[in-house]
């Protein structure tokens, strides 16, 4: 049965975790109540969330199956619009930060744990068909991973202030210490490495790890630095405070700042896609989602799901999501 004036004209965003809210856009959207409200994704019914005349929201059931789904409402049954729902990779993990995907598109995941407990298991290996072995250990409280310009894994340890450089069968050595809450990774070109210590100092550390000095001074985090290095040079750092809104900073090679959005809720990871693409998570409770930051308008929300904390992408352009607890992937964001 058709219901005249009503139809579902769009959906946000376009990709979406299981458990995370996702909105119908439409006209004559009917109210929470009526039968004629139900809205499917894959198949599975949705609980609903939320109703207005002109859009609705709903939770992604548990039950969606990974890919391409179709989402189909009641109210507007001649219409028939698509989400991608991540494939989940790995789960039990332990991650505050974003993931990295090597050259042969396996992912490193953090298991950080609680505060000072080592754990059998620091960093974990992911392969492309979701087989997971241990790959790091004795970090402890691993918290961040970054790739050197020549391939070589790192991981910052947050209870240590020490960052640790990884051989090719996973075994660590340390790096560089005395950082402080080592949190947040990135590398320059040119091999300089970047540490985000959250008690609000960016470290500077040369290509041999020998010389530790300040960059730049930020106010300190409640959880963590997340830092990634863009296309153009810059350093882009992300760390929620105890303030209502938080900002995304760009750093010049000379430690200047500027403030690119301060508004975000609870900043996390941030990665570049292949094209140079700033993506952000915001992990404010309700809303958690990953951010594409474009130059030519308003960032927009690519994927949404409960507890996000870092995002990656790999050389064939699939971004990998990461959550507190688990890693999922999608093959391409609209």
């Amino acid at each position: 049965m058709a219901f005249p004036g009503v139809a579902l004209s769009g959906i946000e965003p376009p990709a979406v975790l299981p458990g995370a809210r996702l909105w119908l856009r439409g006209t004559g959207v009917p109210s929470a109540e009526a039968p004629s409200a139900t809205v499917t994704i894959g198949g599975v019914p949705a609980r609903l969330l939320f109703a207005a005349p002109d859009r609705a929201a709903v939770e992604v059931p548990e039950a969606a199956g990974p890919g391409r789904a179709p989402v189909r409402a009641a109210w507007s049954p001649g219409a028939t619009l698509f989400v991608d729902v991540g494939a989940p990779l790995a789960t039990g993990l332990h991650l505050v930060d974003s993931p990295v995907v090597d050259a042969a598109g396996r992912v490193y995941a953090a298991f950080s744990g609680p505060r000072g407990q080592e754990l059998p298991v620091s960093v974990y290996r992911v392969g492309p068909d979701g087989g997971r072995e241990p790959w790091v250990e004795g970090i402890v409280n691993a918290t961040s991973l970054t790739f050197s310009p020549s391939g070589v894994l790192h991981v910052s340890s947050r209870f240590e202030g020490t960052v640790y450089r990884v051989d090719d069968t996973g075994q660590a050595e340390p790096f560089a210490t005395e950082l402080g809450v080592a949190c947040g990774l990135a590398f320059a070109p040119d091999g300089t490495l970047f540490v985000g210590d959250r008690t609000g100092t960016i470290h500077h550390v040369s290509a041999s790890g020998t010389s530790v000095k300040t960059f730049a001074s930020l106010p300190p985090s409640v959880a963590a630095y997340h830092l990634a290095f863009g296309p153009e040079g810059h350093l882009y750092v992300t760390g929620p405070t105890m303030a209502t809104r938080d900002a995304l900073y760009r750093f010049d090679a000379n430690g200047r700042s500027e403030v690119l959005d301060h508004d975000f809720g609870r900043p996390q990871g941030l990665a570049f896609d292949a094209h140079g693409v700033l993506h952000v998570v915001d992990a404010l409770a309700g809303v958690s989602a990953i951010y594409r930051m474009s130059a030519a308008g308003p960032r927009q929300a690519v994927v949404a799901g409960p507890g996000l904390v870092g995002v990656a992408f790999d050389r064939d352009g699939a971004l990998v999501a990461a959550t507190s607890d688990a890693v999922y992937r999608f093959a391409a964001i609209p």
